[in-house]
């Protein structure tokens, strides 16, 4: 019979500072926060519970509460009545800029895969004509893919771009971003419009992205603009939004 492992002590060789104007529930989830995106608190530890952490760091509980409230939050942890608190992969976090998915991925360092769904030429339908600013009935290419990460599935994505930018084949759009294919031909992306939703996933969409059926899917509408002001690409995408989330900068 197997023998459970442990909970770890998360805060181990961990000391708040208590002259900081940092508040020590955000110093103590920025410490969680590093170790598990470091690995030095791997994904699927089950973590001390909230009573022995704080003792152990010399903290109140509500202090460690809203700590680790704030790595819920975040995706980092999740809670299990019965069970404890287990870290979980944490979601990709985009930054809203002119860069595809593929890329970002990569950056993070969560291999990316693609299937491709769906690559031909189809004519330009109502919403394609008006975001692409071309004729009704136009050729387009339409490009549907299935992105995903580690082995787990975080987007459909479908594109529309003119015929004329059709030059890569499906193997190279399996293997590489689109906007990298669309730079390649030395076209220079300059900027882009985008709308972020939110709706349920359909019975196929929940299949197709392992998620529970009406699962909650973040949408997304881009229009990417060339540095002539014309329209290369119109895409529009659903992601799984327990593994995906957007972060926006403000500034003043």
């Amino acid at each position: 019979m197997s023998v459970p492992t442990p909970p770890v002590d998360a805060g181990r060789r961990f000391v708040v500072d208590r002259g900081s104007p940092v508040p020590l529930y955000f110093q103590v989830a920025q410490h969680l926060e590093n170790s598990i995106n470091s690995g030095m608190i791997p994904v699927g530890t089950l973590i001390q519970n909230e009573v022995d952490l704080a003792a152990s760091m010399g903290l109140s509980r509500p202090t460690m509460r809203r700590a680790m409230q704030h790595l819920v939050d975040k995706g980092l942890v999740v809670r299990r009545r019965g069970i404890g608190t287990r870290v979980v992969q944490p979601k990709l976090r985009r930054p809203l800029e002119l860069s595809s998915l593929y890329d970002d991925l990569a950056s993070a360092g969560r291999k990316p895969t693609t299937e491709v769904l769906s690559f031909e030429t189809v004519e330009a339908h109502d919403e394609v004509t008006e975001r692409l600013d071309v004729e009704e009935g136009s050729p387009v290419l339409e490009l549907v893919r299935l992105r995903s990460a580690a082995g787990e599935p975080i987007a459909k994505m479908t594109n529309y771009l003119p015929e004329h930018l059709a030059t890569f084949s499906e193997k190279d759009l399996a293997e590489r971003g689109l906007y990298d294919l669309i730079r390649h031909q030395g076209i220079v992306l300059h900027s882009a419009t985008q709308t972020l939703g939110a709706r349920n996933a359909t019975a196929a969409e929940s299949r197709m992205l392992d998620e529970p059926r009406g699962a909650a899917l973040i949408t997304a509408q881009r229009v990417t603009y060339d540095d002539h002001g014309s329209a290369v690409e119109f895409g529009t995408h659903i992601y799984a939004s327990s593994r995906y989330t957007f972060e926006v900068q403000l500034f003043t």
